[in-house]
């Protein structure tokens, strides 16, 4: 066990992915070793550091009205090449088959005729919106962007948990959480082979370009905001600027004769990509909400036209469903003719009365869903409920069947985690991010976002509960370079700067190990 690790829990009943029985698992070793190196009281300088980092450089996050730093543990997760395949491999098949999903349900409707999914799961869903039915892009995708959120329990089985295909967030913390890691351990990272998470700009704008109307050769990408008081503000202006694209408000964005355009100082520029970050229902007032002042009048119209491409698609909420996420593994075998390939959590449907009767009973130890619900919101773990939250999810569910599902209490996994300067176990799920170009191919983001629960034994990992995040190495193959001589730490990115006292304290470490490599010789 290395000393860093002493007093670490073992044994414990959720699956740690870095630390068993034994001690640390053989296929981390190498990790837990440079940081053990560097000793606890290094780590907990650079930990300090990383806090002070995300704050003077403004990477938030919106809580009720409020605006605070988004948390960053300074211990990477780390997973293996041939573990992050099978999640690669069974994102990209969920994304195949929701793909087909929602073009049959908006077109022909044979999951249907099939009996493969009842109509009324559909139509009752919230996100189900007629008005665009029929509505199709140049290239056929409706899911450019997809985040799939995934558990892995005490058996460290990954399972899928759901679904989200409407506008994903968080992948610009997996960004900046990558070069705030290398910049506060490059010793750690520049001894192993870690797959790069900065392509993904490139291959989302090349999606969106490729997702423009026909016949055009050099279309015009936006970011569309709701503005700087949402959540996520700070991930759109971080893509907008990444892709070099405009982020804009929908004040900024005018419809006219079935066209989208640009208000700028030179006039009105052609539109025809709009990467939305804007629900559907403030997207144009025109067709949903009348009173919103987010989104552009006539921007339906217009994609219906076939002059604008909206990204993701207006609709795609309905394979968000937790409902529909029941019957994703039946879709996939009717569309794809395919088993997944990535478990799902067991789930009763409560709108059937077999499972209701059965999930009412046993409400005290379940946790149970609202399907529509999301950053964590509504949910109720039955372990943990009082009797009054109990009665008053039983009336909820007896009053609408169809807004719940439930599942089995999951110990979710436990990576070492930096709290009040010690290592312990906290509970992380992943969200890897899969950008879909359609004829350009299928891109998964190597790792994806790790959502940790900073609170012992917290369950709930959503930012918007106040959760935290790690960085996420996947690594290229399973050797670690063994040669500090031969290790070049990465460059420092000038956005997320070290400070004088840490760059000393880094050089002096990489000095250390040299010596200790070439005994008898001075360090350079």
């Amino acid at each position: 066990m290395n000393e860093l690790f002493d007093g670490y829990p073992r044994g414990q009943a959720a699956y740690d992915e870095m630390v068993g029985e034994r001690g640390v698992r053989p296929a981390l070793r190498s990790v837990a070793d440079e940081l053990d190196r560097l000793g606890l009281d290094e780590i907990r300088a650079r930990a300090e550091y990383l806090r002070s980092a995300y704050l003077d450089q403004g990477v938030t996050f919106d809580i009720g009205g409020e605006e605070r730093p988004f948390p960053i543990d300074i211990v990477p997760r780390v997973m293996q090449a041939d573990e992050f395949a099978h999640i690669e491999a069974g994102s990209r098949q969920r994304v195949r088959a929701m793909e087909a999903f929602l073009d049959d349900i908006y077109t022909e409707g044979r999951c249907f005729r099939e009996g493969v999914i009842p109509r009324h799961v559909v139509a009752s869903s919230p996100h189900f919106h007629r008005v665009v039915a029929g509505l199709t892009t140049a290239n056929g995708v409706r899911i450019h962007v997809a985040g799939i959120d995934l558990i892995r329990g005490d058996d460290g089985v990954h399972r899928v948990l759901e679904d989200n295909v409407r506008s994903p967030s968080g992948v610009s913390y997996v960004m900046t959480n990558r070069r705030a890691i290398n910049s506060a351990l490059p010793e750690v990272a520049g001894k192993h082979r870690i797959r790069g998470v900065e392509d993904y700009p490139s291959e989302l704008l090349k999606a969106l370009r490729a997702a423009a109307p026909s016949g055009v050769g050099d279309p015009t990408v936006v970011v569309l905001t709701p503005g700087v008081y949402n959540s996520a503000y700070f991930e759109h202006a971080l893509l907008a600027r990444m892709m070099g694209v405009e982020l804009v408000e929908g004040r900024d964005l005018v419809a006219h004769g079935g066209r989208v355009s640009l208000r700028t100082t030179r006039g009105l520029r052609p539109v025809h990509v709009v990467y939305r970050r804007i629900d559907d229902e403030f997207l144009d007032p025109a067709v949903f909400r009348a009173d919103s002042l987010l989104g552009c009048a006539g921007l339906i119209n217009a994609a219906r036209t076939g002059n604008v491409t909206i990204a993701n698609a207006v609709g795609n909420g309905v394979a968000d469903d937790k409902l529909v996420y029941t019957y994703l593994p039946a879709l996939m075998r009717f569309y794809l003719g395919e088993e997944p390939i990535l478990a799902q959590v067991d789930t009763w449907r409560l709108e059937e009365p077999t499972a209701r009767e059965e999930v009412l009973d046993r409400l005290h130890e379940l946790v149970v869903k609202p399907v529509d619900g999301s950053g964590g919101k509504g949910i109720v773990i039955g372990p943990r409920a009082s009797e009054e939250e109990l009665e008053k999810l039983r009336r909820q569910i007896l009053k609408d069947a169809r807004g719940w599902i439930a599942q089995p209490v999951i110990q979710l996994s436990t990576v070492p985690t930096m709290i009040d300067g010690h290592l312990r176990p906290r509970h992380v799920d992943l969200r890897p991010f899969i950008v879909n170009g359609g004829a350009e191919g299928i891109f998964v983001l190597p790792g994806g976002l790790t959502r940790v629960a900073l609170p012992e034994g917290e369950l709930i990992v959503n930012s918007s509960q106040g959760g935290g995040s790690k960085d996420t190495w996947v690594m290229a193959d399973s050797r670690a370079l063994h040669h500090p001589s031969q290790v070049q730490a990465p460059q420092r990115p000038s956005s997320v700067p070290l400070s004088n006292q840490i760059i000393d304290r880094v050089i002096r470490h990489q000095h250390e190990q040299q010596q200790q490599a070439r005994p008898g010789e001075a360090p350079c």
